[in-house]
């Protein structure tokens, strides 16, 4: 018995032991290597478990391939090299060449926009664009909940399905693992096209469950999009049951839907594996729309070699001059942020960050206040949101750049998730969304750095050791 103890020891230790070397040997960022490898030493045997499951980094894989992107971004491509007129801020000119020279994301001119900032306007909205839909309708969401609202809108997809027009619908399948397969079999049935986003049989034991489609984003007729922070879920209009729910959605019309409809269609080709190119999902720009208002859809995958949102974030918190002001419900930032925060305030720049009271998890609440706390020590502004749980992602600077999508200021939205966001380059849209930030600052009350006792303070910062896999 004695020696199948020690020989089970041994061969566990040897299992630790490979996989320490494992983390070492994928060269990711310090920080989050060295949580991990506190993980698998100081939990027995579930630390290397987790690691097996949810730390093996697979984003060297390329998901989708280059010759595909290339294709899907043929169409887009053809009315950009169009846009004679389109005119790029100066102080924004590099920004938005960084982004261009990742994957063809291409900046597009003439856009009107509509703010929404609670989900019973952004739904009505929704509603109303679904009936008027005659030829396509593109969903790529993280959540699509079965509950009152959930139903409601599939029996508006549904209705136009039976009428032809086209539904297809991208759902993360561990966003919506609570939610009944035969809620997506009867859109099915209907003639809706619908594909899960990596699917899982495990969804809380296996690596896939690391990489997932964080999206917000619809596409109608081509014409018409919609990117922000919002799901389709009840909580969005009526709250979680203890707090109303905050969260900001754009209605775009103009030139950046194209942008909205190559993401959707290469996130079509990798669930579905079916190349759609045709130029009837990029119709005519209207000629009505004539401003200069530029606006770019970023995305960011893990399968790409450079965390493409993060390194647009760090460039436009570099670049900033007189202010910059984040709105985010999980600020656990990665060690080159924080840098590039503490760059701009200590250059002057006023930075403020607006976060929940509560957010929707202890442990990032507790990791993330010791960041918090860190950005108040420089000079920085935290605000926390007294007004309910606010889930809206926001990033403004200067009077003319803005951004809003699904990316959090944390290390899973910048490495581990697909993300989307918009980014607008113009000041009348910038202060808009500025207006949106002070309401909501409003609303919020000052972080208090000696509201906390010492032992608060502690555990806050032993859980920031781990806020890489959070």
């Amino acid at each position: 018995m004695q020696t199948l103890h020690l020989l089970g020891v041994i061969l566990y230790e040897i299992m630790v032991v490979g996989a320490i070397l494992h983390v070492l040997m994928d060269n990711r960022q310090p920080s989050k290597t060295m949580a991990w490898v506190m993980v698998i030493y100081f939990v027995p045997i579930a630390g290397v478990v987790l690691y097996l499951f949810l730390g093996v980094n697979t984003r060297k894989e390329r998901l989708v391939s280059q010759r595909s992107i290339d294709q899907l971004t043929k169409r887009s491509m053809l009315e950009f090299v169009e846009q004679h007129d389109l005119h790029v801020p100066d102080e924004h000119r590099q920004v938005v060449q960084l982004f261009a020279q990742q994957n063809m994301v291409l900046p597009f001119a003439h856009n009107e926009t509509e703010i929404f900032t609670d989900g019973y306007s952004f739904f009505t909205d929704l509603l109303r664009t679904v009936h008027q839909a005659q030829h396509h309708i593109h969903l790529d969401l993280y959540i699509f909940s079965d509950d009152a609202l959930g139903r409601l809108v599939a029996d508006a997809l549904i209705a136009k399905a039976r009428e032809g027009v086209e539904v297809r619908l991208i759902y993360d399948d561990v966003g919506c693992w609570h939610v009944s397969h035969s809620f997506f079999e009867r859109m099915r049935e209907a003639g809706i096209e619908v594909n899960p986003f990596l699917p899982v049989r495990f969804p809380l034991f296996t690596r896939k469950a690391n990489y997932r489609n964080h999206k917000k984003l619809i596409v109608i007729d081509g014409r018409v999009g919609y990117i922000g922070g919002m799901n389709i879920a009840l909580r969005y209009v009526k709250g979680d049951g203890q707090h109303p729910w905050r969260d900001t959605m754009v209605k775009v019309t103009g030139g950046a839907v194209y942008g909205l409809q190559r993401t959707f269609l290469v996130d079509w080709y990798f669930v579905d594996r079916t190349l759609i190119s045709n130029t009837s999902y990029y119709p005519p720009l209207s000629p009505t729309i004539v401003n200069e208002c530029v606006a770019q859809i970023v995305t960011a995958s893990p399968a790409t070699a450079v965390p493409e949102i993060m390194q647009g974030f760090l460039r436009i918190i570099l670049s900033a001059r007189h202010y910059l002001y984040i709105e985010t419900p999980y600020f656990l930032p990665p060690e080159p942020i924080v840098l590039a925060l503490k760059t701009a305030i200590m250059g002057g720049v006023d930075v403020r960050i607006i976060v929940p009271r509560k957010a929707d998890s202890h442990w990032v609440q507790w990791a993330g206040r010791s960041y918090l706390r860190e950005m108040v020590e420089m000079g920085a502004k935290v605000f926390l949101y007294e007004g309910g749980f606010i889930h809206s992602k926001l990033l403004l600077t200067d009077d003319s750049l803005c951004s809003c999508g699904s990316t959090n200021v944390d290390f899973r939205s910048f490495e581990d998730n697909f993300e989307a966001n918009v980014f607008f380059y113009d000041r009348p849209t910038t202060l808009r969304f500025k207006s949106i930030f002070l309401r909501d600052e409003a609303q919020s009350s000052p972080l208090n750095l000696t509201s906390h006792p010492f032992h608060v303070r502690l555990w806050e910062s032993i859980t920031r050791l781990l806020s890489p896999l959070m």
